[in-house]
């Protein structure tokens, strides 16, 4: 946390050999602004108690309307007068309008023009030309690649025209407006298959699928026969090849949080109709890299036809499945080549082919020491050893050299087996032995108890998951809007730690993606996921792996601390412009220095902000923005600027 002393709670931010306040090059402005702010207090509490009235609001609205001194602080304040009930109760009403005019930024304030109408659903990371630059190996040019800062894009992403409000879940789950994502080649491709369907100005997605004819809910029922999805031992779930991530929609009715992710390429927009369906994805690929995951994350991983060439490359991307399962974890496999006896004319192969590939897919498993659970017509599980104890044969040939096996940002994949941590019998789950959910989201994690994790104890986990619970309460006695059911659905909590933020959300019809900064100090991300939580490693000095407008509401706790000496404020803010939808909303919590700063760029950024007190009052340093995305569009006709 900001300031020269030690936080009440440990924070990955927080740096011993930190910036010294007193010390620093901007110590004289900070004691300029206290002394001003002080003074102005006082001659407002003064003012106040000559009219018998004191307001005991929140809002921060230093030296509005206050005819003591002459002086404004206009990027540290946001005057009230909009809506007066705000200055009383307490309650924000940041509310960005359709077709509401933007207001006029303060002179000095750098104005960010709207971006060209091609970049309507730029993902810099995954840009389709410059992929074309890199190997085409191991799908190498389908993994990210950003560009470098002088060709970062200083302009706001367009919606395009006729952008709608998604509908609120769990209606989502089930239709899109067209106008958000105004792709008809999956409608076409892959109507046979049942993936979506055009009607009118709206998608449907029945729940169809390659594998699943009968329905994405029928599919996870048959799934449902051969291990058991209903106990709470399953809670996180990956699926690779995703599709429109229907496998992952119909769990969440099961209580189970599925990290879907597919690539950007010939089925257009796919992860993009996840996203706008309310549904946990990203934009990924199994190539050379490992996926941004920590170890033993997932319960259970899926691939349903996702022409992932398992057997290949000495079966390396079976080994980072194995490396992302939990001990026990489950792996489900339908399509090729997965009953091909039946089904070989239809894939256009021969007998020999899909046999070969079946057989070499056998032994990659048996190599991991993964067990054969079940095959039933179209369906194939196999499951991970709860420990290594009896495999100490293959873990001599095959075991990773010592490593972190957590560490999944830009990291090379390799050929070989992640250990498990040691047991001392057969018995004994590697790792330990997780709670079933939900009793799962407030049980001290296993990583916390073997003391793994640096810096956290058990003490301090439940210290920091009712400091959430306070810190969530009060956002919501000061925006109104997140008290309201189904106004959200996508929160990304950009530097999450031990996932407190979300786990106060889990009584809400929300899902968070729990993002882990590379840049953090701890690795606290297989924390998350022993909560039953969902997240992924993320630099914000480069562009996530997500299409524009994804997220309904971003949070920031002290993000720009962290990169202040890393990339600059503007990129940052620019990208949360991107995936954030219209009429979004941010809080961003930082040091007031910084957030006077932020401020300045948000103006530019035509957002609706305000900035408030501190959860424990005015006399703490560090101060919360509040703000809401502005609705614009581009216009219909796209030969003209965008319309805002």
């Amino acid at each position: 946390m900001a300031g020269p002393k030690t936080p009440p709670y440990y924070s990955p931010t927080y740096k011993k050999n930190g910036a010294n306040y007193a010390s620093s090059p901007h110590s004289i402005r900070i004691n300029l602004y206290t002394l001003a702010i002080t003074f102005t207090v006082l001659c407002s509490i003064a003012y106040l108690i000559g009219r018998g009235s004191i307001s005991t609001s929140p809002v921060s609205n230093v030296a509005a309307s206050i005819p003591c001194i002459p002086l404004k602080i206009t990027s540290a304040t946001s005057a009230v007068s909009k809506n007066s009930s705000s200055s009383t109760t307490g309650q924000l009403d940041l509310t960005a309008t359709q077709g509401e005019d933007d207001a006029i930024p303060d002179d000095g304030v750098k104005v960010y023009p709207p971006c060209d109408i091609k970049y309507s659903e730029y993902t810099p990371c995954e840009d389709p030309q410059r992929s074309l630059k890199f190997k085409r190996d191991k799908l190498i040019y389908r993994e990210r690649h950003c560009p470098d800062r002088s060709q970062l894009l200083k302009c706001r992403v367009p919606a395009p025209s006729g952008y709608k409000k998604p509908f609120k879940w769990p209606k989502s789950r089930d239709l899109a407006w067209y106008a958000n994502v105004p792709h008809k080649e999956l409608a076409v491709e892959k109507a046979v298959q049942n993936w979506i369907r055009k009607e009118g100005d709206k998608f449907r997605f029945p729940g169809g699928g390659t594998m699943f004819p009968n329905g994405a809910d029928a599919y996870v029922d048959d799934i449902d026969k051969l291990i058991n999805l209903k106990d709470g031992s399953i809670r996180t779930a990956i699926d690779t090849g995703c599709g429109v991530a229907s496998w992952g929609a119909y769990l969440l009715s099961r209580d189970i949080l599925a990290m879907s992710f597919a690539p950007r390429d010939t089925h257009e927009a796919q992860v993009q109709f996840a996203l706008e369906r309310g549904v946990p994805a990203l934009i990924g690929v199994l190539a050379s890299k490992r996926l941004p995951y920590p170890s033993r994350a997932f319960d259970m991983a899926h691939c349903s036809r996702c022409l992932i060439p398992w057997d290949l490359y000495d079966g390396a991307y079976l080994m980072e499945v194995d490396r992302v399962l939990r001990p026990g974890g489950y792996w489900i496999l339908s399509g090729p080549p997965i009953r091909w006896r039946k089904y070989f004319k239809g894939w256009e192969r021969t007998r020999d082919d899909l046999n070969g590939e079946q057989t070499r897919i056998e032994e990659v498993a048996k190599k991991l020491c993964w067990k054969k659970f079940v095959e039933k017509d179209d369906i194939a599980i196999w499951q991970k050893p709860y420990n290594h104890f009896q495999c100490k044969e293959q873990k001599k040939k095959l075991i990773c050299p010592a490593q972190d096996y957590d560490r999944a940002w830009y990291t090379e994949l390799e050929t070989c087996i992640t250990p498990l941590p040691e047991v001392s019998s057969d018995e004994d789950v590697a790792g330990g032995q997780l709670e079933k959910w939900p009793k799962r989201l407030n049980a001290i994690p296993p990583r916390i108890i073997s003391g793994t994790v640096k810096g956290v104890t058990a003490g301090s986990f439940e210290k920091d998951s009712q400091l959430w619970q306070k810190r969530v309460s009060y956002y919501k006695s000061i925006d109104n809007k997140l008290n309201q059911p189904g106004r959200y659905r996508n929160l990304l909590d950009m530097n999450a730690y031990l996932g407190g933020f979300a786990a106060s959300w889990v009584d809400d019809p929300v899902w968070v993606m729990n993002i882990v900064p590379a840049e953090a100090e701890v690795n606290t991300l297989g924390v998350i996921y022993e909560r039953g939580l969902v997240g992924t490693y993320q630099s914000w000095c480069e562009a996530m792996s997500t299409y524009p407008r994804t997220y309904d509401l971003l949070h920031a706790d002290s993000i720009f601390t962290m990169y202040k000496e890393r990339c600059d404020m503007e990129d940052i803010l620019l990208e949360m412009d991107r995936i954030l939808r219209p009429e979004g909303s941010i809080i961003i919590r930082e040091d007031v220095d910084i957030l006077v700063e932020v401020k300045r760029i948000v103006d530019g950024l035509n957002w609706e902000s305000l900035i408030v007190d501190h959860e424990d009052g005015p006399m703490e340093r560090e101060k919360l923005l509040f703000a809401v995305k502005s609705y614009w569009t581009a216009p219909a006709d796209t030969t003209t600027s965008p319309r805002i």
